[in-house]
């Protein structure tokens, strides 16, 4: 799983975005941008907010890789699943069948 800074770093890419243009845009330096990217410093929670709207994304795919598309969701909950099997009840595992067959959560 890649990190906030890759996270960064590869939306910067993508979007052709350079990292001072993201500086003056969050209100931080370059060199804070810089230190973000690195995995040195976190953002405030004012200036992540900023970084993720420049980006287009969401402040919660900036820090923890949660997608902001459905066929990402799919992928990032089968991680999850397949991560988290052996600590989940039986309970809990039925709880997740009914919801993929489409039935009541309740």
């Amino acid at each position: 799983m890649s990190t906030m800074g890759e996270r960064i770093k590869s939306l910067l890419d993508k979007k052709g975005i350079s990292q001072k243009t993201l500086a003056e845009i969050a209100g931080c330096t370059e060199a804070a941008v810089s230190h973000y990217i690195k995995g040195d410093r976190v953002p405030r929670s004012s200036v992540l907010t900023k970084i993720a709207i420049a980006l287009d994304t969401t402040s919660d795919y900036l820090i923890e890789g949660i997608p902001t598309d459905v066929k990402d969701e799919l992928g990032y909950a089968k991680k999850l699943i397949a991560r988290n099997v052996t600590q989940m009840s039986n309970a809990e595992k039925k709880e997740i069948i009914n919801i993929l067959m489409g039935g009541d959560d309740d």
